[in-house]
């Protein structure tokens, strides 16, 4: 098999070094309009506080969000034989092992590290796939642990969260010392295109940083299981499950959503230019050339 991996480390130092870069100049913004630079240090401070939550507590939250059940391998024989399988050829531990009861086909990984990993399947995905397409999935969420995502995903939320809450405070209250000693209107004028505008590329960063890493685990994945036309099979399957059985987007599973195989809900059009997923005929496409095709 004629294999090609991108290396997309690179981009992820860019995606986050762009986040960094909003939050700079939001607080170049609080900080000549308020004269108050304590402001930014606050901030931050939470953003720090958030991501470390986030990421000690990712794997409960995401498996409470979906009503994940734990399954032994008495009840999942074909899961335990695929993943121990992957993870002994990663050289990697072994995950604990959910399903979560809904119709929606998908699956995803969660965990601080390889060693506190679990990865959370369908019951949907359990009755679309064969075992050759749930091994390919399988490998793909393997490779989300394995390459750290849930840590750059926590990262990227909460600074995407500390972006929005700064640019709120700059709404309400930025401006307020200097722009009185000077009556600069551009320093109004500037705080509010900077309260609109920030969440907004908050968002794409975030939304970008996910696509970037649903392609690596795709190939990724692929070079794990050796097996690429595998998982494209899987997806295929994937995109019309979910089109059936959508999941109900509430704040539990649109938190989860990031983290699985597929987009969960339904959409189209321009909702798909702020899915966290990339197309799937794109994804499709890479695994064929990957296979030589």
């Amino acid at each position: 098999m004629r294999t090609r991996h991108y290396h997309n480390g690179f981009k992820t130092a860019l995606l986050l070094g762009g986040m960094w870069a909003l939050l700079l100049l939001i607080g170049s913004g609080i900080a000549y309009g308020t004269g108050r630079a304590v402001w930014i240090f606050i901030f931050a401070g939470i953003g720090l506080l958030q991501t470390a939550w986030s990421y000690w507590n990712s794997a409960t939250m995401a498996l409470r969000s979906m009503n994940a059940y734990p399954v032994t391998e008495a009840q999942q024989p074909a899961m335990y034989r695929i993943v121990r399988e992957l993870s002994q050829t990663a050289g990697q531990p072994m995950p604990t092992l959910w399903v979560a009861p809904t119709m929606t086909p998908n699956a995803f990984a969660t965990g601080r590290n390889p060693a506190n990993a679990a990865v959370c399947c369908t019951e949907g995905i359990l009755q679309l796939l064969n075992e050759r397409e749930l091994r390919g999935v399988l490998g793909h969420e393997l490779m989300h642990v394995y390459n750290r995502d849930i840590l750059t995903s926590s990262v990227a939320a909460a600074m995407a969260g500390v972006v929005t809450s700064i640019a709120q405070f700059l709404m309400f209250f930025g401006g307020g010392n200097r722009r009185d000693r000077e009556g600069g209107g551009l320093a109004v004028i500037g705080s509010l295109v900077l309260a609109l505008v920030a969440p907004f590329a908050a968002t794409l960063i975030q939304f970008s940083l996910s696509r970037t890493r649903e392609f690596d685990a795709d190939e990724d994945g692929a070079l794990l299981t050796q097996d690429p036309l595998a998982l494209a099979s899987a997806l295929k399957k994937l995109e019309s499950g979910n089109s059936q059985y959508p999941l109900a987007p509430t704040p539990q599973t649109q938190n989860v959503s990031a983290m699985m195989i597929a987009n969960p809900f339904r959409g189209g059009g321009i909702r798909n230019l702020f899915s966290t997923h990339p197309p799937m005929d794109q994804r499709i496409a890479r695994l064929e050339q990957i296979a030589g095709y």
